[in-house]
């Protein structure tokens, strides 16, 4: 355990961090797992809302650090590509 009153402040800093971060990427799990849902269903006006959703939320989640930009892009791309490989065939 910590002695230093600063110490001791960012601990509780870094938890509140960890405990937002983890938040934000359940969320994004959760969002992402509704993209390819709406896909599989083959609901294009619900998967196009999803993907957007989706990219919203990534975007969001890159500014505030709780992903890497390259995390993000990747992540993205590989639901644009459910979607229209769901949607094309």
């Amino acid at each position: 355990m910590a002695n230093l009153k600063a110490s001791k402040k960012d601990i509780r800093r870094s938890e509140r961090a960890r405990d937002k971060n983890t938040a934000a990427k359940s969320a994004l799990k959760t969002y992402i797992k509704k993209a390819r849902k709406a896909a599989q269903d083959k609901d294009q006006k619900a998967t196009a809302g999803a993907v957007a959703t989706v990219n919203k939320f990534l975007d969001k989640a890159v500014q505030k650090g709780v992903v890497h930009k390259n995390q993000a892009a990747r992540r993205k791309s590989r639901v644009a590509k459910a979607a229209n490989k769901a949607l094309s065939q």
